[in-house]
């Protein structure tokens, strides 16, 4: 792929919102390790990790937008057994303060939008997977939806890499659900969580266009029933 265009310099931010930022990260940071210090996980599938991690391969976690909370904490545990981790975070001033706090959990940051520089994005994927084996996360339905339909992107990805998209899911027997467009859920504290990781899926790199649109829709599927799966498993943790 070519990459001699130079990404575009960020541009510097108001001291307002470099302010607002540096109240914002510490706090979202705080919450959320207060939510995953308190909050009992149970995860499943975690040998399909583990194996492509033994190969030294690269992969792309896809889960819903919802399902950010205890997904990504998963994913952030795995830095510590040597997984190299990323996470596309947009360019625009909304998405500094995600990417300050990622980067402060050790996740490589790629700034870029899968709506508005969707090639660039796919370029900019491709080369930290095949140049660093960075593994990035792909929110299947995001940034902006529709909630639940998955994007092409991570078949895209895959495709091009040869490398897998590994599908995942979580649960919580309590949870706010946000009025969002993505319904996101956070999990109250002390919550039981069931972290849900379904097998690999390769796309062949011979794959014709119109044939990622059925790989799509198996993919939705697939996170569909294993949040189907984490949710059972939850239930059946908190019966009496």
């Amino acid at each position: 792929m070519n990459d001699s265009t130079p990404a575009p310099e960020a541009p510097r931010r108001p001291l307002k919102r470099r302010l607002g930022n540096a109240i914002a990260v510490p706090l979202i940071k705080l919450i959320l390790h207060l939510l995953w210090k308190t909050c009992r996980v149970t995860v499943y599938g975690d040998e399909h990790v583990r194996r492509l991690m033994a190969d030294d391969q690269p992969f792309i976690p896809v889960y819903w937008h919802q399902q950010h909370v205890f997904c990504a904490w998963y994913l952030l545990q795995k830095q510590r057994e040597g997984l190299k981790l990323g996470f596309l975070i947009s360019p625009s001033k909304d998405g500094d303060a995600a990417a300050r706090i990622m980067s402060d959990l050790g996740a490589r940051v790629i700034r870029g939008s899968s709506n508005r520089t969707g090639a660039r994005a796919i370029r900019d994927l491709y080369q930290v997977m095949a140049r660093e084996k960075i593994s990035p996360v792909n929110t299947a339905d995001g940034p902006t939806g529709p909630a639940f339909a998955f994007k092409p992107g991570a078949v895209m990805l895959a495709q091009l890499t040869g490398y897998p998209v590994l599908p995942m899911a979580y649960a919580a027997d309590r949870a706010w659900e946000l009025g969002s467009w993505d319904r996101f859920r956070i999990p109250k504290p002390f919550s039981r969580i069931a972290v849900v990781v379904g097998e690999p899926r390769h796309v062949d790199r011979k794959t014709a266009m119109t044939d990622q649109e059925p790989i799509a829709r198996e993919l939705e599927a697939a996170l569909n029933r294993l949040g189907e799966e984490a949710a059972g498993h939850v239930q059946r943790k908190s019966a009496p």
